[in-house]
């Protein structure tokens, strides 16, 4: 029998929200028919217009707010566009934190039937604003005149933003500044609509222990009208730049960079570091976006690897060598896996540019790697794993499993597949000790853990 929608399309209703999905919206049920909406808090109580509906749940908007919770943080509309992009800017940083904790702790229960790990208390930034040190944004116009900022959910309508408080203020000021050299000189901005323009989205990076900063302008054309002219400009206006670089995306897409890149002045790359351990990130590096928690994650994970110099590392997923280089400087030996091949150059370069010299890498998917390895009687004392949102693969997590190193570190920007793996490891043979919960994405429902594994005795 078909079950009953108690609410319809369009209908305006009173609602109690009760809790947070994991990407930040709040939670109403009428008749235990659970409704989604947007910028709503636990306790709140709102009228609500229903957009959407399904046999399992339906989605709806906030209309008017009744009853405020005493963690809500109110924004004007010029604070919710300098927040662009940020799903839980409207909760306090102590509730943003306490909605974390508490999403890795419910999942590792429901998901992981994991009743008796020490899960330790999320560990949040001193100061939760601008902390991002790269930003991709998109150009339009409007009156004639170049605008930048994010798109409008579920749409490409550019939300003007002069300022983000998730981005470091050196990137708003060259956001900014290349936005004016731009439409100074009448350069059109790119329209996906027409496929005609040129500047389709500025991009900055900032290292910030170094100071230096790289722009890169993404066109859809070969070339860049007035280029000397922007060039200089942006030299006098941006005294922290070291690096200009022009990619070239002349295809219809929403990937934001072309394979054409030309070092249009300074330097191929800028530097930053990580604790003690410098990094070359050029235009297309994988570099974390946060890199201060990333100190804090990457202590962790050294923490809980345990080394006393003697053991043998594979850092599966390596990307360019971040937590590698890091392991590196208390391991005998580091193996670094990675699929992206040009991640892997830039983790050899990073490993000369530090004179690490026991650390090596190898392309191809890590499944498929280290079950090689495996096969042909190379093991690991520790493994690492830092995967992609979907989690591990599961013939990784066998190989694992057969190979019984005696420590797995398992970094997660994800903690429902994190916890669907831990069990898989667990049920093979591991115990999780330790859970430690990082916020590295202030303002955003993300959330980043680092578990330790041990192997049982008897396995």
């Amino acid at each position: 029998m078909k079950k009953t929608i108690p609410v319809k399309k369009n209908e305006y209703i009173e609602v109690t929200f009760e809790d947070l999905t994991h990407d930040g919206a709040g939670v109403a049920k009428v008749e235990g028919y659970p409704i989604f909406v947007a910028n709503a808090l636990p306790g709140e109580r709102a009228v609500i217009k229903v957009t959407k509906t399904n046999n399992g749940y339906a989605f709806g908007r906030l209309i008017e707010l009744l009853e405020k919770s005493p963690e809500r943080v109110d924004l004007s509309m010029e604070d919710q566009n300098r927040y662009g992009g940020c799903q839980i800017q409207h909760l306090s940083y102590k509730g943003q934190l306490a909605f974390k904790e508490k999403q890795v702790r419910e999942v590792m229960t429901r998901i992981g039937k994991l009743e008796d790990v020490m899960i330790h208390p999320i560990i949040g930034m001193e100061e939760p604003t601008h902390y991002r040190n790269k930003a991709q944004v998109p150009v339009g116009e409007k009156d004639g005149k170049l605008i930048a900022g994010f798109f409008k959910p579920r749409s490409h309508d550019i939300v003007e933003t002069k300022e983000s408080i998730i981005q470091h203020q050196v990137i708003n000021e060259a956001v900014q500044a290349v936005k004016e050299i731009f439409s100074d000189l009448h350069i059109p901005a790119y329209n996906e609509k027409t496929h005609k323009g040129v500047l389709r989205h500025i991009m900055a990076r900032y290292g910030k222990q170094t100071g230096e900063l790289m722009v890169v302008l993404v066109t859809r054309t070969d070339s860049i009208p007035f280029v000397e002219t922007v060039v200089k400009e942006i030299i006098a206006r941006l005294p922290h730049v070291k690096s200009i670089v022009h990619n070239v995306n002349s295809k219809k897409t929403n990937v934001i960079l072309g394979e054409k890149m030309n070092i249009l002045w300074g330097s191929e790359v800028i530097y930053d570091f990580i604790g003690d351990v410098k990094f070359a990130i050029s235009a297309k590096s994988f570099y974390q976006v946060n890199p201060d928690q990333t100190k804090v994650l990457y202590e962790k994970a050294l923490e809980y690897a345990g080394l006393t110099g003697k053991e043998t590392v594979i850092d599966a997923y390596c990307g360019i060598g971040t937590i590698s280089l890091f392991l590196a400087q208390k391991a005998k030996k580091v193996f670094g896996v990675e699929i992206v091949p040009e991640a892997i150059e830039d983790a050899r370069r990073n490993a000369q540019l530090n004179e690490i010299t026991n650390a090596e890498f190898a392309v191809g998917a890590a499944e498929t790697v280290i079950t090689d390895w495996y096969k042909e009687g190379n093991a690991a004392d520790v493994l690492v794993v830092d995967p992609p949102r979907k989690g591990c693969d599961e013939s990784l997590l066998n190989t694992i499993i057969d190979m019984k190193p005696k420590k797995v570190v398992y970094v997660s920007c994800n903690p429902g597949t994190l916890a669907r793996d831990l069990r898989i490891l667990e049920d093979g043979g591991y115990k999780t000790t330790d859970l430690q919960p990082v916020d590295m994405f202030p303002m955003t429902a993300h959330v980043e853990c680092v578990s330790q594994l041990i192997l049982k005795e008897g396995n």
